[in-house]
């Protein structure tokens, strides 16, 4: 039994994680059992999730499976791009330097930061009062 050429990456944003996996197909999509569009129906997510392949020029090439949790909709399709890209790096390490320049590699380190004692919110104080 011959194994398949299969990729994975691991992308995250904010607070989601997408474990990826590209096998060389026909461009079919499956994210958490469902299609991309059933996934993302925001046609701007689905173009920011995807964006990866398209840049790379491999559309259609490779079909998608992607397990996501964490965060919401947006964030969902920052992770799963950031995985898109790691995989296909891990496909063909040519592709390194377009994905690179295009920031497609690059985790977005923005998070919300951490409600601290005293305070409201992270950095809101309570109302000063003079008496």
């Amino acid at each position: 039994m011959s194994q398949i050429a299969q990729y994975q990456g691991t992308g995250k944003r904010k607070t989601s994680v997408a474990r990826v996996i590209l096998r060389p197909g026909d461009g079919s999509t499956w994210i958490n059992g469902r299609t991309i569009e059933e996934y993302f129906p925001r046609q701007v997510l689905q173009a920011l999730a995807t964006a990866p392949l398209r840049v790379a020029g491999v559309e259609g090439k490779f079909d998608l499976r992607a397990r996501l949790h964490g965060g919401g909709p947006t964030g969902q399709a920052g992770a799963l791009r950031h995985g898109i890209a790691r995989a296909l790096v891990e496909a063909d390490p040519e592709l390194r330097t377009v994905l690179k320049r295009e920031g497609f590699l690059t985790r977005d380190a923005r998070v919300v930061e951490r409600k601290k004692a005293g305070l409201h919110k992270a950095r809101k104080a309570p109302q000063f009062s003079k008496r």
